[in-house]
């Protein structure tokens, strides 16, 4: 039985999510590509919306998206090793499939987002005992509220505090510092440098507008520290083996010649107001 196409009814900045949403269900179709998600590939069938049309373009870069992702999951999966019984936040879930890539059967999991995209994402997911989908938004102080008062505890927020002011950035770390000192926050910053570069992330009603030359400038905002910073230029080994042909021939060569353009995009872990070494 057929059943009809779920209609879209997002914000601009909300819509943004289609984004990795369509990258992971594209590299799901690569022979040996980065992540396998058929969920995704599901989402992405089921939906009225013109994928093709808004992305075709820029196909052969979806691998880049998924990439951040898997990186990022390789955090979440660090912390849930420290802390199987921990808690994990992701902040702008849109339609990510993070939970299940990493859950190990005794974590905690806040999905959280603005209502729009809630309201899709109900559509997909639903709440269990270990899973709760929140309307929350970076910044706001309302939401967490419903979250545990104590660590263990992993914030997430990936391609999502680029597309925020840098008032609205700095007062969201300092509310969850003032909340959850010492335990981290992963997210990722964009060079300003770059913004010409990185259409397919930005889309032209939900332009980038957080510039981060220097992941580093963020500790002096509130006693924060950064634990990591990763970019392009160090893509683990076994992740450079699965890129793409192309990408993965013409990596040395940037490293050689192009450093400060695979640096313009930056994977961080944050201790949070840190002063523990919780983290």
């Amino acid at each position: 039985m057929k059943h009809e196409p779920t209609p879209v009814a997002l914000g601009d900045v909300a819509q943004t999510l289609m984004i990795p949403l369509w990258s992971r269900a594209i590299e799901t179709e690569r022979p040996g590509g980065l992540l396998v998600d058929r969920k995704a590939q599901e989402i992405v069938a089921s939906l009225d919306f013109d994928f093709e049309a808004r992305f075709a373009a820029h196909r052969r870069l979806a691998f880049r998206a998924c990439l951040r992702t898997v990186m990022i999951d390789r955090w979440v999966l660090e912390f849930l090793d420290r802390h199987p019984e921990g808690t994990v936040v992701e902040i702008g879930t849109g339609l990510n499939t993070r939970f299940e890539r990493v859950d190990n059967g005794r974590l905690r999991w806040f999905d959280v987002d603005l209502p729009d995209a809630v309201a899709l994402r109900r559509t997909f997911f639903t709440d269990g005992p270990r899973r709760t989908l929140i309307e929350g938004a970076f910044g706001h102080e309302g939401w967490l509220d419903a979250l545990p008062s104590s660590g263990p505890i992993l914030f997430v927020a990936e391609a999502v505090l680029v597309y925020l002011d840098e008032t609205t950035v700095r007062r969201g770390l300092e509310l969850l510092g003032r909340r959850f000192s010492g335990w981290p926050i992963v997210f990722d910053t964009v060079a300003p440098r770059s913004f010409a570069e990185r259409r397919m992330m930005g889309t032209r009603d939900a332009a980038f507008v957080w510039g981060c030359d220097d992941p580093r400038v963020i500790e002096g905002w509130g006693g924060h520290r950064l634990l990591d910073s990763v970019t392009l230029h160090d893509i683990p080994a076994d992740l450079r083996r699965r890129l793409p042909l192309r990408q993965r021939l013409a990596h040395p060569w940037l490293r050689l010649t192009r450093p400060q353009r695979l640096r313009a995009h930056a994977l961080n872990r944050l201790a949070l107001g840190a002063t523990p070494d919780q983290a």
